[in-house]
């Protein structure tokens, strides 16, 4: 069916592509979220095309809820999509929250130059999921130790699972959404 998504190109000759995902789409999780909003504006403050897009059920996209299967099968469809439309460019998938798991997923399969996850839930948020796969690039993960929604200690176990790890970036103060700290975030 058909996805809703924004593309915004950078003002500067592109230098890469991003693909960012948003939160869990049965708690309000849309491409307009203030992270994802924040991901897609670094994304284009460094120089590439930033496509956000609603997952499948959420806004004017098309279809159900799919607990990641749909969801990651949306990330990969988007990203050689995006790849056809603008080739030559290195893509970057970058996630918040449950389009964290998501981006995650997918990041292997479309061959990303590189992942942020924001928040990234493991485990028994959903639905006892294992890990996916590494990302096979480099990987910067950021989430707050006080994160009310994704328990900050699970998160940090399931990353050091990992060979190697991803880079991890802990603040502090910031809850799951990060209010009052999205400078803090694109930074």
């Amino acid at each position: 069916g058909t996805l809703e998504a924004i593309l915004a190109a950078p003002r500067e000759p592109a230098r890469g592509l991003a693909l960012i995902c948003h939160p869990h789409p049965l708690y309000g999780g849309a491409m307009s979220n203030k992270v994802v909003y924040t991901l897609a504006a670094c994304a284009l403050k460094s120089g590439r095309y930033a496509l956000r897009f609603n997952f499948r059920g959420v806004g004017r996209s098309e279809g159900a809820h799919d607990n990641t299967v749909g969801e990651t099968e949306d990330t990969v469809f988007l990203a050689r999509w995006l790849r056809e439309q603008i080739p030559g460019l290195p893509l970057m998938l970058a996630g918040f929250s449950f389009g964290a798991f998501v981006s995650l997923q997918a990041a292997a399969r479309v061959n990303a130059e590189r992942l942020v996850s924001i928040a990234p839930p493991f485990g028994k948020y959903l639905g006892d999921a294992p890990p996916p796969a590494h990302p096979r690039c480099p990987w910067l993960v950021v989430h707050s130790r006080d994160d009310d929604t994704v328990s900050y200690e699970h998160a940090a176990a399931a990353l050091r699972g990992y060979d190697p790890p991803p880079q991890l970036i802990t603040l502090d103060g910031c809850g799951h959404f990060f209010n009052g700290r999205l400078n803090d975030l694109s930074e």
